[in-house]
């Protein structure tokens, strides 16, 4: 299982962006799909974006499509989500996941991942 640390998170008025980073540890995180999960006060953890390992392919939460983004550096084992014109909705804890990935995949169930990381708080004031 990888290590994974996220950091980006705070406050940001709506419309405003903010850019995630998950660093991983591993030895084989270019062999790793990654994704991103969001859990908002008194919800459930839902999908909010996932890379393949090669970053070939890429998917999105229909709520967040067209203003999130994903990314990743294979060199530097980090994975990013891109977040501009925010919305108080999107207020949320975010987590990075990761799982190996035997072939070009985009992995959006949570139970399809094998490590997380801490999670860090995305707050979208109005």
């Amino acid at each position: 299982q990888a290590q994974l640390v996220e950091s980006g998170g705070g406050l940001v008025q709506a419309g405003g962006s903010l850019r995630l980073s998950c660093a991983a540890s591993g030895r084989i995180f270019r062999t790793y799909a990654m994704g991103w999960f969001r859990q908002a006060t008194g919800k459930e953890r839902e999908f909010v974006a996932a890379i393949t390992w090669s970053a070939g392919n890429t998917d999105y939460a229909d709520s967040v499509g067209g203003r999130f983004a994903i990314s990743r550096d294979n060199a530097k084992k980090t994975v990013y989500l891109h977040m501009n014109s925010l919305k108080p909705e999107d207020t949320a804890v975010y987590y990075c996941a990761a799982r190996t990935a035997p072939r070009e995949y985009t992995y959006v169930r949570e139970g399809d991942y094998d490590s997380w990381g801490q999670g860090t708080q995305v707050t979208v004031s109005s």
